[in-house]
């Protein structure tokens, strides 16, 4: 298990990320008995070879080749009953003593299904994803009917192979009694009210180093996803009156930091009416935040909702204004490397009918934030909000 110390005021960095990857592996292979002599070769052979080998393979080597849907009869819709319980984390898989404290408290509440948002730290490595999901002691709380899972920027530094080849294959929902395997990075989840729409901006998150310079990534959904979109979810029926949920790692929307507007943009000519109001839920800022209703430009009217406070260090900084922030998580929970760090938490949603409640709980098992939502006539409605 990893030290949280590691994890602050971490970058984005994709040099830093795997040279983090390497020192954790470097520390598997040595014990506090070894000679320095072994050490030292050890970490010549291990650090400097290897983070040049993984490290440029990763950055200019060629990238998992994209999945979609429909394949083998999949169509990547899948439905769920009316009366519905999920877990929705982000940012989570840390390895870490935060990070196990709160899968296993996700767990406890028994949810029919569980959702990670995205990020596998540091860099969506086989070894990292099997230590937070797959091994027999990691600490994900698998759904009763299944878990999915979005890909984040962190499993695209090592160009999304863990994430495609290891994790996805053990990811899959429970239709019609029999359990069908997440083959995408992307996702419907539908009854007759709602529709949890699982969005992937990861894989267009990072490009190598040169065109990064060139053409910094937008996160935009890609052809085929738009196609899926159309083709498959039909998400521009306008006779279709159900609630949409989007679900995203990276924010259609900020305060903090650039958010990426490309795929709110993309789905407004989708949806053809930016005036109906969704509920887009999205992480990759290490933060718990509640926004006022947003009108964005030539995008979509937004109920957004940060929900990145998974595992990583929740490290407190001031926004660049508070106005559309409704609530945020702001409380101090320790200090660590001389910054303020706040709770980790993940975020429980349940769907009853036209109705859904969505509460907000800390590591400590603490509700911090509740809301009651409706769906009518398409519209997302926030019916109440409230701190506890």
């Amino acid at each position: 298990m990893r030290s949280t110390k590691q994890y602050v005021n971490l970058s984005h960095n994709k040099v830093e990320n795997h040279l983090k990857t390497l020192q954790n592996e470097f520390e598997e292979t040595v014990t506090p008995t070894d000679t320095v002599t072994y050490k030292l070769r050890q970490f010549f052979w291990s650090n400097f070879f290897g983070f040049v080998y993984h490290y440029f393979k990763s950055r200019f080597g060629k990238r998992y080749p994209y999945q979609s849907y429909p394949k083998d009869g999949d169509s990547g819709v899948y439905q769920i009953p009316e009366n519905t319980t999920l877990a929705l984390l982000s940012d989570w898989a840390t390895d870490t003593v935060e990070s196990d404290l709160v899968g296993r408290l996700a767990a406890r509440y028994n949810t029919d299904y569980t959702l990670h948002l995205g990020d596998v730290y540091f860099v969506g490595a086989p070894k990292e994803l099997r230590a937070n999901f797959l091994n027999p002691d990691a600490s994900w709380p698998w759904g009763k009917n299944g878990s999915l899972a979005l890909s984040g920027n962190h499993e695209m530094y090592s160009n999304g192979r863990g994430y495609f080849e290891e994790l996805l294959p053990r990811m899959g929902v429970d239709q019609a009694g029999v359990r069908v395997s997440q083959k995408a990075g992307f996702f419907c989840l539908e009854n007759a009210h709602w529709r949890i729409i699982g969005l992937d901006t990861g894989y267009t998150s990072v490009r190598n180093p040169i065109m990064e310079i060139l053409n910094p990534p937008d996160c935009r959904l890609k052809d085929v996803q738009i196609q899926w979109l159309k083709e498959q979810v039909k998400l521009g029926d306008p006779n279709d009156p159900r609630g949409i949920i989007f679900l995203s790692h990276h924010p259609v929307f900020s305060v903090f930091r650039n958010a990426f507007p490309k795929p709110g943009e993309q789905l407004r000519k989708i949806l053809g009416n930016g005036d109906r109001p969704v509920a887009w839920i999205y992480g990759h800022e290490h933060r718990m935040v509640i926004y006022h209703t947003q009108n964005l430009p030539n995008s979509l009217t937004v109920h957004g909702r940060c929900i990145g406070h998974g595992g990583m260090p929740v490290e407190l900084k001031a926004p660049e204004t508070h106005d559309p922030i409704y609530f945020m998580d702001d409380r101090i929970r320790e200090r660590l490397r001389r910054r303020n760090i706040s709770y980790n938490g993940f975020a429980y949603l349940e769907l009853k009918g036209p109705k859904a409640l969505m509460k907000y709980i800390d590591m400590e098992d603490t509700m911090i934030f509740q809301e009651s939502w409706r769906v009518e006539n398409g519209a997302v409605i926030v019916e109440q909000a409230d701190a506890t």
